[in-house]
C-alpha cells in the first residue's frame, strides 16, 4: 500500500514532536527539502518506508514489533521542525 507521510504521524510523534508530519527532511540523495507529510510511504506488515518524491531515496524506516519500535533516518541529511 502506498500512502503519504501522514501515515507515520502516530509512530513518529514521540520522536519528532506532536505533529511530526510538518517536520522538514532534507534528502541525502537529491537535496530536496520537504515535509514528512509529502513523502511517499510504502506500508507493509513488516514496516513502513518513507521515500523522497524527487529521487526515491529512503528517508525514514519504521518497524514495530509488539511493544518495540525501530526508527531509522538513513536518507535524511537534516531533520528540522517547521515554523
Amino acid at each position: 500500500m502506498i500512502v503519504d507521510g501522514n501515515a507515520l504521524a502516530g509512530a513518529l510523534a514521540d520522536l519528532l514532536g506532536a505533529d511530526p508530519t510538518t517536520t522538514l527532511l532534507r534528502c541525502r540523495g537529491c537535496g530536496a527539502l520537504d515535509a514528512l507529510a509529502r513523502t511517499r510511504v510504502f506500508a507493509t506488515a513488516m514496516g513502513s518506508v518513507a521515500r523522497c518524491r524527487g529521487c526515491d531515496t529512503v528517508l525514514v524506516t519504521v518497524v514495530e514489533a509488539g511493544n518495540r519500535r525501530w526508527v531509522a533516518l538513513p536518507g535524511a541529511r537534516t531533520v528540522a521542525a517547521s515554523g
